[in-house]
């Protein structure tokens, strides 16, 4: 998978972090993971306000093969939600890198430095 965005980090659990101004993170889930789920139907996003830490599950997609938890992976507060894909969920399966899920301003952007780097994650999918 040669087309993983380079500006964004990984983490374990397939979603995909951006940092962005004043300490935002921006979070989606990889297009590996909505490959391996199918074709999404259902989105539970986080409430606004929501304190979370890194690793914590905090939102819910499914597929119509599964439910998978999502992770927050950074530690902060819940500052936006992409409330189209509650309608819209399928936008995740046909553009992943650029249908974010939620915002969080992070509590410590050093959080971003345990994740992995597009060719660790690339070669994480590959085994």
């Amino acid at each position: 998978m040669s087309d993983l965005p380079e500006n964004l980090k990984y983490t374990k659990t397939h979603e995909w972090a951006q940092l962005e101004d004043d300490n935002i993170v921006r979070v989606g889930i990889t297009d590996f993971a909505q490959e391996e789920l199918g074709d999404l139907v259902y989105i539970e996003l986080p409430e606004l306000g929501r304190k979370v830490q890194a690793g914590e599950q905090c939102a819910v997609v499914e597929s119509v093969k599964t439910a998978s938890d999502l992770f927050s992976p950074a530690a902060g507060e819940i500052v936006a939600v992409n409330v189209a894909l509650v309608d819209e969920p399928e936008q995740i399966n046909k553009d992943a890198y650029h249908t974010w899920l939620f915002c969080i301003r992070a509590d410590a952007v050093a959080d971003l430095d345990q994740l992995m780097d597009a060719p660790d994650y690339a070669q994480m999918i590959e085994h």
